[in-house]
């Protein structure tokens, strides 16, 4: 769709009445005022939303989301969704940079591998709906610093953790320290933490609210991230991830 396609302002109508009859405990003549739609239009589109299934009308009066509506909700992955919007500039930061770049997801305490693109891909252990502890991943570390802190602390009591390397970090304070400065700092760091000879950085992938939604990071081999520090790949993970951020609240 390009800026110059002509939109439906019926349509558009519709789904503002269908959004603040939703979301709001206003009566259908408010409603109506308050879009500048003429009281009569407002009750057809709300009958024929009803008659259709997305709205449901209660004995009090109220209309609240009916049948297809929550269908629909139902079959919408939202994290998916941040995937699907991430996967153009993900592979555009990967041939920028010539590394490997995912983006995952936290399910149950667990790292959900959604994206991964870029040279030498292949040969990296991760794949596409994989799972992994996320204690010994930047992704996983991104994702835990952002837990409600009643979470994060029932999460660390599981440990000690399992070491898959000699640098893997294993004592639930050391992980509660390295968590801070992820917060503090804004992206974390995997130094040979879930593979030997494995470098990688991540960064958040917030929502217009400021809530972590996902984590994409940045994986290289250890010398080239020695050759190659972390500045400049740090600045460009950051720039794909706000543009993520910006695709995903449907600025262009």
């Amino acid at each position: 769709m390009t800026k110059g396609t002509p939109q439906i302002a019926a349509l558009k109508r519709s789904f503002a009445l269908l959004d603040a009859v939703i979301t709001g405990d206003r009566s259908l003549a408010e409603v109506a005022a308050n879009l500048g739609l003429p009281l009569s239009t407002a009750y057809r589109q709300i009958t024929t939303l009803t008659a259709e299934g997305y709205l449901l009308r209660l004995a009090n009066g109220r209309y609240v989301g009916g049948p297809r509506l929550l269908r629909l909700l139902g079959s919408v992955d939202d994290k998916q969704i941040v995937a699907n919007a991430a996967a153009p500039a993900l592979g555009r930061l990967a041939a920028r940079i010539g590394a490997i770049v995912q983006l995952g997801t936290l399910d149950n305490d667990m790292v959900t591998y959604r994206i991964k693109v870029g040279q030498g891909a292949a040969r990296l252990f991760t794949k596409v709906g994989m799972q992994m502890e996320a204690y010994c991943t930047a992704i996983g570390k991104v994702l835990l610093a952002q837990m409600p802190e009643h979470e994060l602390e029932a999460y660390l009591a599981n440990g000690p953790f399992v070491a898959l390397t000699s640098r893997t970090i294993v004592s639930p304070d050391h992980l509660r320290e390295e968590l801070a400065r992820v917060r503090r700092e804004g992206f974390a760091v995997d130094d040979g933490e879930a593979a030997d000879d494995l470098y990688c950085l991540a960064v958040p992938v917030r929502s217009a609210s400021g809530q972590v939604r996902a984590a994409v990071s940045l994986s290289r081999d250890s010398k080239t991230a020695e050759r190659q520090g972390h500045g400049v790949v740090l600045e460009a993970l950051r720039g794909t991830a706000a543009e993520i951020e910006r695709t995903l609240s449907g600025e262009t």
